[in-house]
């Protein structure tokens, strides 16, 4: 019989712990080394279930929130190149009537007592905006000049001290604004369907050449040890804060990567600023889940406050207690919910490690969004409510096991065999089985019936679980699990009288309704008749002692098949069709580097 351990964090499987991340040091490693990690990760992590359910329950970092992958789907390489329509929706800039720019000296090249007037005059050179949408082509020189411009700023600020002066700021702030502040156009795709954000490819920025280098140059302008919060906090508002929380909805995941990192330092580096930024994401959140229910920067979002939430001081604050229970749990019922799921549930994970008695209002909520026929949407709460499970305290367990296994119950009844397989995975979690065995006598009546009709399922594989969990119940209590044994055929007899008896009525009403007059006409009309008779209970009557030898050889073939196999464990995960996709959008993606691979934890708050 396993016991309940002293530590239950030391508990997780061997290989749980194998599985898991160990935090980067990105931010200060050389470019070329940080695209090789980058284009792997993006790989790696082509699908946000697929990230999720191959790490497993236990494989999260405790220190970082999940990064949101760049490319959502991983091909292959062999689906066909096919040319589509591409949308392009990509925004509009008020390009400037006088866009013929004079190129400026290098500041290498200039005199150290004219870099700061060099450094505004481009600066206010590069407010300059062109046209990439309607006719890219145009003024290529112009553009040239402005580029060379940016880089340029972007190697002074980078390596050189003391260049961020009090004039400086108003004018990098304007130019950040003008160039990158705009209205974004809806999603849409080129034939009228709805946009699927889990499946259609992204619109990607055209004017991207310009846009990357303003965000870089921004972000090494937040970066800089010269970087007064007190100087800049006067043009680092309340508006620009809506303003660049508003671009989150960009559809260009590239954009929104920028986006994360640049308001993660600004949450760091403002503490006036806090608790606005998080009440405008409460009401972005709550537009996103009450009324359009598309947004393209929610797992960009929920990266960042995984990273709050990391510093939380405690005892948490009712505002912080609020958050979770009114937006984060709501989000589990959002239909795209896979496009950030990992997120979502790294930041409820978060608050419970936090204060383990919202456990229990946390698994009621879970259990109230359950899924009742998507069954790819119910293994991301498998995975989610197992990795709870992991940090439940055993007095929170007791006030929600009832609710909770006979949800576990269903699952394991499911006849999609990922449902049923992923809910008979959670016997193989050491911590649960802890927990279960102190509670046995309250949870085997619960999952007896259901582990036993499941040994009828379609897929073999579920066959080889059931006898495992089975024995494991067996070993707990040998004599509560034989009393089940015995409860379990008068239970199913009486089943099999109110079958008959609701058979009888249904037969009953039949005759009735043989009488009617319309009878006739209402069945030339096509309506088939379908004879309560014909329902039949095909179960199996054998004993249960048979069936659990049954199992138990069944058990031990299908073992001994995966021991001489030398395939790793397979990824409960949706299989989608691979649709013709744009290369040219997938090598962008690819190459992005990130700033950062994952975000770090911003203390007290």
């Amino acid at each position: 019989m396993p016991t309940k351990p002293k530590d239950k964090k030391s508990t997780k499987p061997a290989a749980s712990k194998a599985s898991k991340e160990t935090p980067s040091t990105a931010a200060g490693e050389p470019a070329a080394d940080n695209e090789k990690k980058n284009a792997s990760k993006n790989n790696s992590n082509a699908s946000g279930v697929a990230n999720h359910a191959a790490h497993g329950p236990g494989s999260r970092a405790s220190d970082h929130p999940p990064a949101v992958p760049l490319v959502k789907t991983q091909y292959s390489g062999v689906s066909p190149n096919i040319r589509k329509d591409r949308r392009q929706n990509s925004s509009n800039f008020n390009i400037s009537q006088n866009r013929e720019l004079q190129a400026l000296p290098l500041f290498a090249d200039t005199a150290a007592n004219e870099r700061e007037e060099l450094f505004i005059k481009k600066l206010r050179q590069c407010l300059v905006q062109f046209d990439f949408v309607q006719d890219p082509l145009s003024d290529l020189k112009w553009k040239e000049v402005k580029r060379v411009a940016l880089l340029d700023m972007v190697e002074y600020v980078s390596t050189n001290r003391g260049v961020i002066t009090a004039e400086i700021y108003p004018e990098i702030v304007a130019m950040f604004s003008a160039n990158l502040f705009r209205t974004l156009p809806p999603s849409s795709n080129p034939t009228g369907a709805e946009f699927d954000p889990e499946e259609d490819e992204p619109t990607l920025e055209a004017g991207w050449p310009h846009i990357q280098v303003i965000y870089e140059l921004f972000l090494r302008f937040l970066e800089s040890p010269d970087f007064q919060p007190n100087t800049a906090k006067r043009f680092i508002d309340h508006k620009f804060v809506t303003m660049l929380l508003d671009l989150f909805d960009s559809e260009d995941p590239r954009e929104r990567d920028y986006l994360k990192t640049i308001l993660h330092r600004i949450y760091g580096k403002f503490l006036g600023l806090r608790a606005y930024i998080r009440r405008h994401i409460n009401n972005i959140f709550y537009r996103f889940i009450y009324e359009t229910e598309r947004h393209n920067g929610v797992g960009e979002l929920l990266e960042i406050l995984g990273s709050i939430i990391n510093g939380f001081a405690l005892p948490l604050k009712d505002e912080h207690k609020s958050f979770l229970l009114k937006v984060l749990l709501p989000l589990h019922k959002v239909r795209s919910l896979s496009v950030y799921h990992p997120q979502l549930a790294y930041c409820v994970v978060q608050f419970l490690e936090k204060d383990p008695t919202l456990t229990e209002q946390v698994i009621l909520s879970l259990l109230k969004y359950w899924p009742k026929v998507h069954s790819p949407k119910e293994v991301m709460f498998l995975n989610e409510l197992e990795e709870v499970l992991d940090v439940i305290e055993p007095n929170e367990f007791t006030k929600v096991m009832q609710p909770l296994f006979r949800r576990l119950a269903q699952c394991v009844s499911s006849q999609h065999f990922q449902v049923a397989e992923r809910a008979l995975y959670y016997w193989n979690n050491e911590y649960i089985l802890s927990l279960i065995s102190d509670n046995v006598s309250s949870i085997l009546p619960i999952m007896f019936p259901a582990l036993y009709k499941t040994k009828q399922h379609w897929n073999k594989t579920i066959h080889g679980l059931i006898y495992n969990a089975l024995k494991l119940f067996m070993e707990m209590n040998q004599k509560l699990f034989d009393e089940c044994t015995q409860q379990y055929k008068p239970d199913r007899q009486k089943e099999k009288e109110k079958s008959r008896e609701r058979e009888e009525q249904w037969s009953k009403l039949e005759k009735v309704a043989s009488t009617n007059p319309l009878r006739q006409q209402f069945l030339k009309n096509g309506t088939p008749s379908e004879d309560a008779s014909s329902i039949t209970d095909s179960s199996n009557d054998e004993p249960v002692t048979e069936g659990l030898n049954h199992l138990q050889q069944e058990a031990g073939e299908l073992k001994t098949v995966e021991s001489t196999s030398t395939g790793a464990r397979k990824v409960l995960v949706r299989r989608k069709s691979e649709l013709p996709h744009d290369n040219i959008t997938l090598k962008a993606l690819e190459t992005h580097k990130r700033k950062e691979d994952y975000l770090s934890t911003i203390k007290k708050d």
